[in-house]
Parts: structure tokens; C-alpha cells; sequence
């Protein structure tokens, strides 16, 4: 089996490419960084005796994805599926962000995986073939910061809600996770008020569900619970309770 994992080189996505690739699965890598997708191509080659081509590749660039990963027959070659562990965050993401900053931040976080997918659904459509989008937390509520970063998570959730609805008949298995902190380098010294995720374990968990027609789950899972108490609570109701809080 041969999977392609979008931002492969950190958190989550780094994490499950070591997953797949001690299944025994080869690799399609994609990542910003060419040193770091070096570094691990080497070191899942020598570990697990499995193929791995590695893309240096902007997301937020839509002739890097067309050129390097559309275009390129030998990435659509035996592939089995695609995963989406990409995340792209930049400092200050308030309501003063600039235009083109915003346009990058809705477009590597929910427009190129859309548009992937889309294409995908075309060039996969006579074989099973596997699609694993993960959102945020932060997508849950309005908030302070982060403000685009967590609107284009909501909206990915939302469009792999609308790919179920579309696969009705076809022969894809679309699989989404939630994710709130996980306990990799990209939450180092932040201070939570809630327990982090083992990253290992959802990656077992993403490996275990590879093959079924839909899922939708968060993780960790005790955020099924307060997803459930935000939508019940009315948000005045939450504003005000959140405006007391920053007041004292």
C-alpha cells in the first residue's frame, strides 16, 4: 500500500508517517522543509525497508501543489490514500492581518486540501482510496486569536461533512478527526487547561480506521463533551460568561 501525507514533517504528521511506514506501507511525504523530509526519509528507508519520495512544497502556492504533486504521475502511482496533518499558523492572526497573509493562512489550512480532494475524487474514482482530514478545537468557537486559522479549520470540517454526503455511492473512505493539544514539539511550553493527546495513540487510531466508509471523531475524546455543552449553551450566554472572565 502507498500513502501520500501532506505536512509530514512535524506534530501529528510526522508521527504517522513513522505509523505507515512500520506497517510496512510506502510514502508519499509532502512538506515546507526539504532538510527535515530528508532527515526522515532516511531514517523510515533504514528503519522499515519501505519506499519514500519526499515533495518540498508549498501549500499556500497553488503551482507547487498543480506541478509537484498533481502533475507528477509517479505520485498517483499505487496510491492507496491521501492524509491532511497540515496545519499553518503565523503570529497575530487577529482582525489587523493583512489580505495576502489571511488569503495564505484559508488557503494552506482548507482551500488546497479542497482542492486536492476534488481532484482526487477524479483521478481515484475506479479504486478504493482513502481520504483523512483533521480539524481543530479552535474551530469550535469564536475566538481572540488565531481568528482565520480557526475559521478555515471550521470550514474543512464542514466540506468533509459535505464529501460524506457526496460519496454516497462512490468508492472512497473519508475519515475526519477533531484534534485539540497533542503532546508533540508544536505545543512544547504552552501552558493548558486541558490534558494533551498522546500523538502516538491517534496515529494507531488513523491507521486502524484507514479503511472505513466514514468517520468523524474527536480526539482526545473528551472534547465530544464540550463540543456537545458549546452547542447547547447559547453563545451570549458564553460571550458574557467569557467577558466576566477577562474582566477579573
Amino acid at each position: 500500500m502507498k500513502y501520500l501525507i501532506v505536512g509530514a514533517t512535524s506534530g501529528l504528521g510526522r508521527e504517522l508517517a513513522y505509523t505507515f511506514a512500520e506497517k510496512k506501507n510506502n510514502l508519499v511525504l509532502a512538506a515546507r522543509d526539504d532538510r527535515d523530509l530528508q532527515a526522515i526519509k532516511s531514517d523510515l528507508s533504514l528503519k522499515f525497508r519501505v519506499e519514500i519520495k519526499t515533495i518540498s512544497i508549498d501549500f499556500s502556492d497553488i503551482e507547487e501543489i498543480n506541478n509537484k504533486i498533481l502533475y507528477d504521475k509517479e505520485v498517483h502511482k499505487n496510491l492507496n490514500g491521501v492524509l491532511f496533518p497540515i496545519g499553518f499558523m503565523v503570529d497575530k492572526d487577529n482582525l489587523l492581518l493583512d489580505l495576502k497573509t489571511i488569503q495564505n493562512i484559508i488557503f494552506a489550512n482548507y482551500a488546497s486540501t479542497n482542492y486536492l480532494i476534488s481532484k482526487f475524487f477524479e483521478l481515484f474514482k475506479n479504486q478504493e482510496f482513502t481520504i483523512v482530514g483533521f480539524g481543530s478545537v479552535s474551530g469550535l468557537l469564536g475566538r481572540n486569536v488565531n481568528i482565520n486559522y480557526a475559521a478555515a479549520k471550521r470550514a474543512l470540517e464542514s466540506f468533509f461533512e459535505s464529501l460524506a454526503f457526496q460519496n454516497k455511492k462512490k468508492n472512497f473512505l473519508i475519515q475526519f478527526y477533531t484534534l485539540g493539544y497533542l503532546d508533540t514539539n508544536l505545543s512544547f511550553g504552552k501552558k493548558l487547561n486541558l490534558p494533551k493527546g498522546n500523538v502516538k495513540k491517534i496515529s494507531e487510531i488513523v491507521y486502524k480506521n484507514r479503511n472505513r466508509k466514514f468517520l468523524k471523531r474527536f480526539y482526545p475524546f473528551y472534547w465530544r463533551i464540550v463540543s456537545l455543552l458549546i452547542k447547547v449553551i447559547p453563545f451570549n450566554l458564553i460571550l458574557s460568561i467569557k467577558n466576566l472572565i477577562s474582566k477579573n
